[in-house]
């Protein structure tokens, strides 16, 4: 062999061998910041701790119509497990003979409780809810009554709900 030969095979050599190293190193590289962004990562939350934090604060809010006078004073709100209505009406949809609605309710929202605020002179009440998925129920009486159902997924520390003539489900004017 030439000499011009082995230079060229060293220098093929030496080039397969440094990208062999540029290759290893970017995956070394890849796998470390993976690892350092999955310590930095805090501890899943087990059920039992997500019970053990305890109770969601609920804040919620009227933000009424500026062109509709209404008083939020002693408004009242109901926090349900389950849709209240829905149950009510599969209950009287189907008869069920010797049962009465109460029990039926309570069979529906297995053991969990309703609970019920007001709203004060400046529209909101803050309820201690259990995290999980409740129906807020609310009705505004006035001039234009506003009627609320809205299904809620509640969780964390604090939680703000607002109520607005937008996301009420019925609309309805007294004569």
């Amino acid at each position: 062999m030439t000499r011009l030969m082995k230079v060229v095979k060293i220098r093929r050599l030496v080039s397969g061998l440094t990208l062999f190293v540029l290759r290893i190193g970017l995956v070394a590289v890849l796998f470390g910041a993976g690892w350092f962004i999955y310590k930095q990562l805090p501890p899943p939350a087990t059920a039992q701790e997500a019970d053990e934090s305890g109770p969601t604060m609920l804040q919620i809010i009227l933000r009424g119509d500026p062109n509709v006078p209404t008083s939020p004073v002693d408004v009242p709100v109901e926090l349900f497990p389950i849709d209240i209505v829905a149950v009510r009406h599969e209950f009287f949809a189907e008869r069920r003979a010797g049962e009465r609605f109460e029990d039926f309710l309570k069979q529906r929202m297995k053991g969990r409780a309703p609970i019920a605020g007001k709203l004060d002179a400046n529209g909101q009440t803050t309820l201690a809810v259990t995290p999980g998925s409740w129906w807020i129920h609310a009705t505004l009486p006035g001039d234009e009554e506003l009627e609320w159902r809205l299904p809620v997924s509640i969780g964390g520390r604090k939680q703000i709900v607002e109520l607005t003539p937008q996301n009420a489900y019925t609309r309805s004017k007294s004569f």
